[in-house]
């Protein structure tokens, strides 16, 4: 660790980490907790072994961390870890249970949160959709349905009036284009469709939703910052052979810019989730995976510097609004956010307009169709007694954004945690 060379990052830099609330908050009904007791879902989960493996309890969210009643003492320490910025989602179900009628509880436990956040110096980057959807809407189609743009814009125009200038940054839409996917193409995720209409028009009404909530926010608050928060992965054209470059260039059109280029001109930030890089050797899929996280993705972190350039082509503020691995053991966590750093940090003084990196997750919760085993937090759930411990990893994270740089006696400090 010798002659470590200082990383400084921009002055008011947001440092932080995320959460969804189907994933944390517990106690949900929507359309995804119904999919997750369904006789379909756990057939299947039997007929893989998954249920003999981890128990049926991993793949049903109930009281996940019980982050609903707890988000007060989350919030603490996260202040405590460092973090100036946290990020959250409102979950729709909750606040719309019957259509047009919105439980006026549900949106005061919001306004809980917000106050809490804002008491403390955390700033909140509020999410209005991430992925589940009320059981009324599920019914008529759900993002299927031609009306479902203009439901959404209602439901954006609530939250937006009730929670007023208190919130700078909202996100409209948590990964819309990996949600199409594995809903309505792949047909992993409830409604468990395969058909490539469906896809297509659960995309363009996703497009219609987040630009309809845009301007919503707009009129009703003309100095909010608004984005979605997209998912980008590199796809590396290995060697620069011509046939990878041409499906390079093909996937990174449909997969990574085009939701991006229908809204360019209906988003005032790019929200970046980044997980994955693809190096494409006639064929995509071709990575060396030297090393992995627990649910064995490649960990490659300059990747994230790659995606980051990419972006730039849009002269937008970028957030990074989710990275992180599945790494119960705590092992590489360190490294990786370490690396990954170096790497954000390296497309900034590119010229990338990065203002912030929010870590993937605040805490282990409820991996979607995964369940309980991967565990993405920096703060450790005992998921019997719910008690929260802070990992090696968030001590060291948190020495970095209170310091706002990384040196050499931050390295030093935690050599072996970094090895």
């Amino acid at each position: 660790m010798k002659n470590y060379t200082k990383i400084n990052f921009p002055k008011d830099f947001l440092w932080g980490a995320a959460t969804a609330s189907h994933q944390v908050e517990g106690n949900n009904y929507n359309d995804w907790s119904e999919w997750e007791k369904s006789q379909k879902r756990t057939d299947y989960l039997r007929s893989e072994g998954l249920v003999e493996k981890y128990g049926l309890e991993n793949f049903i969210s109930g009281r996940a961390c019980d982050h609903y009643n707890r988000f007060q003492e989350d919030f603490k320490i996260a202040k405590k870890l460092g973090h100036n910025a946290t990020r959250f989602s409102i979950e729709w179900s909750r606040i719309e249970p019957e259509e047009g009628k919105f439980n006026e509880k549900e949106i005061e436990h919001y306004k809980k949160v917000i106050t809490t956040l804002k008491e403390i110096g955390i700033e909140p980057f509020v999410t209005l959709w991430h992925w589940p959807i009320p059981i009324w809407l599920r019914n008529k189609g759900g993002w299927q349905y031609g009306k479902i743009p203009d439901y959404f814009a209602r439901y954006t125009e609530k939250i937006v009036n009730a929670l007023g200038s208190d919130v700078k940054f909202w996100i409209t839409l948590n990964e819309p284009e990996i949600y199409a996917r594995y809903s309505y193409l792949s047909g992993v995720w409830p409604p468990q469709k395969k058909n490539l209409i469906s896809y297509l028009l659960v995309i363009h009404n996703l497009i219609r939703a987040h630009r309809k909530a845009y301007k919503i926010i707009k009129k009703l608050n003309q100095s909010a910052q608004i984005g979605i928060a997209k998912n980008n992965t590199y796809f590396e054209a290995y060697q620069n052979k011509l046939i990878n470059r041409v499906l390079k260039k093909n996937i990174d059109w449909w997969r990574n810019f085009y939701f991006l280029n229908r809204i360019k001109n209906h988003q005032d930030f790019i929200g970046l989730n980044h997980y994955l890089h693809n190096r494409i050797n006639y064929g995509f899929n071709k990575n060396e995976n030297e090393k992995v996280s627990d649910m064995r993705r490649e960990l490659y972190p300059e990747a994230i510097y790659y995606v980051l350039m990419d972006l730039k082509r849009y002269n937008k503020p970028i957030y990074i609004t989710e990275n992180g691995l599945a790494d119960a053991g705590d092992q590489k966590r360190g490294w990786f956010i370490l690396e990954t750093l170096k790497n954000v940090s390296r497309a900034i003084g590119e010229g990338v307009d990065v203002k912030g990196y929010l870590h993937w997750s605040l805490m282990d919760n409820f991996e979607w169709d995964k369940g309980f085993w991967p565990r993405f937090g920096l703060l450790e759930i005992d998921y019997k007694t719910l008690e929260r411990k802070v990992r090696p990893s968030a001590n060291f994270y948190r020495d970095i954004c209170v310091a706002n740089e990384i040196t050499e006696d931050i390295v030093s400090k935690y050599k072996n945690l970094l090895e």
